[in-house]
Formats: structure tokens, sequence, C-alpha cells
């Protein structure tokens, strides 16, 4: 066989080995007419952990640079294909990084998006370098690093990088350019996902044709037709509308609405702390314990918030015997375990609770031990169920000159003053209102209530009418309670059980004193 060149020896091989190759940095390149030019080729030096080229490098090629010497004669230059112009976008990428490296606070927020310029690209021609790119991701680690970096001062600038008309250094050795800088932030500024600042106007910030949540009510939006009623209150009222196949609802009946009136004014909320309202007489047995019992039944049984009964008679007061439920502990406990109690748990093993949810804590049956409880042991308890309860009823004992009675008048809110039905009885409570009155309590006076209470059977021997004018004159509201068997017994009071006129009396009762409490908490 013959070889390929003259000069070819047995030693070297056959394949692979440009011919007339005179250096591995040049290589020849035929040129139609015979003649041969010498074209250098520069492989970039170093190597990148990345391939940062555009989509037109495939695998691990990597961009090169061609380089004509000035000096070659212009029938040697090979054109090169058209698609080899690139547009190029300068910048340094040795700071780049993945995107999902890069945290919010990195990210260039696009305040100034509007007022950037137009992003502008320089094109090379077919002497000049070509270089591959950068993809979209790359641009934005680019625009990050460029914006997390100080900038430098105005009185020294940055020199620009040299320049070299030969050959450009490779993309990794540049430094960044301010212009690409500026493009590559517009860049990421136009595909980066723009922060919406999301919050809720108040009112008064609406326009004024601009409806707020708060108009879509029930009564608005609901047709009155598809509304379901609850069934009616009431004899002819039920009775049309379990004919009617529960189609005609008249609604409740004239009492129904009078006592659902009734809940929903004793029901009333009470704004601010616990509130105090004693229940006082200088004379026993015209009902003072009765009326406290029945006033705290009737408070019990329709507010949803807590009330408490406290019997602060010095000399054996039976307030616990009038409810069916004891705890077999008194108020001497209670001033005892103040100190311990730490959650209402701990007070629900003290007092005694009705059926009605009233809370009543018992005095000391033994008459010298209860003469112990004082000034300061009332204002300890006191002090104890104002944290636990809305309203504290103190049955204060006969004596108005008790040391106990100093406490219960200074923290009153409402005052209660009780007056049997005969003549005696009622100059006794007349007379306390003006003992009140004369020692400092007459604002107190002006305010409270008086309750007429009938403890004996049949027709009183006084004109009520002209009882309750007097003390009309002198209080807010006077409220009478009737005569009732149930209670007369002197066993424990079942409020379902009593009269309905006595269960009337006791609501009412109970509704006059929200209100008196309510109107000194506007006042």
């Amino acid at each position: 066989m013959t070889p390929d060149r003259p000069d070819h020896t047995p030693e070297e091989s056959e394949n692979g080995v440009l011919s007339d190759t005179g250096s591995i940095e040049t290589a020849g390149i035929g040129i139609l007419g015979g003649s041969t030019a010498q074209v250098n080729v520069a492989l970039p030096s170093g190597e990148s952990d990345d391939d940062f080229g555009d989509d037109d490098v495939i695998g691990d090629e990597v961009p090169f640079v061609v380089e004509i010497p000035a000096e070659t004669a212009e029938a040697e230059i090979v054109d090169l294909p058209a698609d080899a112009d690139e547009w190029t976008i300068e910048g340094s990428v040795d700071d780049w990084k993945p995107m999902e490296d890069i945290t919010d606070a990195e990210l260039v927020h696009d305040d100034a998006f509007d007022a950037a310029p137009e992003p502008t690209f320089e094109r090379t021609d077919a002497s000049a370098s070509v270089a591959a790119e950068p993809s979209f991701d790359e641009l934005v680690v680019q625009a990050t690093v460029a914006a997390t970096e100080p900038e430098p001062a105005a009185t020294s600038p940055a020199p620009a990088p040299a320049a070299t008309a030969a050959a450009p250094a490779p993309a990794a050795a540049r430094s960044p350019q301010p212009e690409a800088i500026e493009r590559t932030q517009i860049a990421e500024r136009a595909y980066t996902r723009r922060d919406v600042n999301l919050s809720s106007k108040r009112l008064g910030e609406f326009e004024a044709d601009r409806e707020t949540a708060d108009l879509l009510t029930a009564d608005r939006l609901l047709d009155p037709h598809h509304v379901v009623k609850s069934e009616p209150e009431g004899y002819w009222q039920h009775l049309v509308y379990s004919i009617s196949g529960r189609r005609i609802n008249l609604g409740d009946g004239k009492r129904a609405r009078a006592r659902k009136e009734l809940d929903r004014r004793i029901a009333a909320p009470l704004s601010g702390g616990a509130r105090f309202v004693p229940v006082l007489s200088r004379k026993g047995g015209v009902g003072k314990t009765t009326v406290t019992t029945l006033l705290g039944m009737a408070l019990a049984d329709a507010r949803d918030d807590r009330v408490i009964a406290v019997d602060a008679n010095p000399d054996r007061g039976t307030l616990a015997e009038r409810i069916t439920r004891t705890s077999g502990k008194t108020v001497r406990d209670l001033v005892r375990a103040r100190g311990d109690v730490v959650g209402f748990n701990d007070l629900s093993g003290i007092v005694a609770r009705d059926e009605t949810r009233l809370d009543v804590v018992a005095s000391d049956t033994d008459p010298h031990v209860s003469e112990a409880f004082n000034d300061s042991d009332y204002r300890d308890v006191a002090g104890l169920a104002a944290h636990y309860y809305s309203i504290v009823l103190t049955d204060t004992g006969t004596g108005i000159v008790h040391s106990v009675m100093g406490a219960t008048l200074e923290l009153a809110d409402q005052l209660i003053i009780v007056a049997g039905l005969s003549v005696d009885e009622a100059r006794l409570a007349s007379e306390t209102l003006t003992w009140l009155e004369t020692n400092g309590y007459a604002e107190k006076v002006r305010s409270a209530v008086v309750v007429l209470n009938n403890s004996r059977p049949g027709n009183p021997l006084v004109q009520l009418e002209e009882l309750e004018a007097h003390f009309r004159t002198r209080v807010r509201a006077v409220v009478r309670v009737p005569y009732d068997a149930h209670i007369a017994a002197g066993s424990a009071i079942v409020f379902r059980d009593l009269e309905p006129a006595t269960r009337q009396a006791a609501r009412d009762l109970a509704a006059t004193v929200v209100e008196g409490l309510r109107s000194l908490a506007v006042a």
C-alpha cells in the first residue's frame, strides 16, 4: 500500500493527521484555486463547571473564537455561514448560582420598571467573538448579584476593564459592565412575579357608592317566604299553625311576646366588672332572705353569666336553706381558702348551686363563730366573688350599723330595701331610707328599689296604692311580691313550682335591677 504522503514513515499513524499541518495551533484550509491558508484555532483555556451555552451548543461542546490574521489575503478568507452571527450580552458569570438558592431579600424589586430604558443588544460580525447568550435563570442570578454588590463611590469610579483588539477575553474572565447589569435587571423584572400587597380597607376608606360585607345581613338577603319560623306560642296561634299544616304562622301570642321581652331585659349584658346588689331590712321576718332568693333565681335563670348570693347575716342566716342543693361549706370556709383559689373549680366546691344555676354561699351556723365575720372578711369574699361572677347579691343582717354593713354599702351598686305590708314594717323601711340619706348614701337611695313583700295570706290590711305612692317619691322603682304558699312553708324554693304571679314578680324585679345597673354604667 502506498502511503498518503511521500514522507510517511511506518512509525507514524495513518489516521487523524491533517495534511500539511505546521503546528497543533493552526490548520490548513483549502481555497478554490489550489492555495492554502493557515487559520489559527484558539481553544478556550480553563474548564467550566456548568454548561452556560445557549440551545445551539450540544453536549460537551464549547464555543470557540476564530482569529484571522490581518495579513491574510482577501481571497484566502473563508466566509462563515450566516447563522454564525450571534447576539451577545456582556457580563460576568463568576458569581452565578442556581435560581432556587436566591432568597426573597435578594430579588430585585420592580419599583422603577416602568422608567427603565428598553434593552439594547450589540451585534458582532464574522471577525468578532461569538459568545453564547445566557439563559433566563442565569440572567436572574446575574441581576441579583449585581444588585447586591455595593455601588462604587462617586469620587473614585471603578476603572473599565482593558479590552484586546485581536481577541477578547473569555466570558468567564470578564467583569460585569453597568449597561449589562441594567439590561439583566430589566429582564429579571419582566419575568419575576410582582409582589402584591393584600390589605383590607376600613369602612371609612370605601367609596360612598360601594358597600361593605357588614351590609349583607340575613334580614336583607333571605326571602321571608322561605324562612322557617319557630312554632308560635299561644292557643289560637298554635291551633291555626297546626290546622294549616304549618303553613300559616301568626307569630306568638301577646303573653308569649311579653315573656320573651322580659327575658331580653333580664339578659341584657353588663359592661365592666362585677355588680354588687345588697338586700337590706331593719326588721326581721319581712322576707329579706326570700327576696334575695327569688331575685337570684330569676337572674340566673335568664342570664348567661354567673350570679352568686352571699349570706352575710351575722345572726345565723338561712339563705342556703332556701335552695335545694347544699355544699356543706360556709362563708368561713371561703375566707380560709381564699389564698388557695386559683380557678372556678376551686370555688365551686365551696358554693352550692341551684337548678337555676344560682350559686349560694351559706353563713356560719354557729352564732359565736359567725360574729367573727367582720368587715375585712366580707371584703375578701367580695373580691373573690367579683373575680368569677357578674352579679353578687348580699343577704344582709337586720343590724344596719353592723361592721359588715359598712363594706356592704360601700361596694353596693344597687340597693334593694324590703318592706312588709303593715304600718310598722312600712315605717321602718322608710326610716331605713332616711338613715341612708343622712349617712352619705343619698344618691344610692334615689336609684334604689323597694320591694313590698306580702308574707301573709289573704288581703293585706294596708292600702298598697298609698304605700307604693309613698316610696315612689323616694326611690327609683317599687315592685310587689304576692303571697305564695310555697314560699311561706319555709322550705327550699323551686323556681318552677312557684305561682305564676310570684315568678312574674321575681322576673320584674330582676329586669328592674338590671336596667338600674345598666343606667349606672352609662352614667
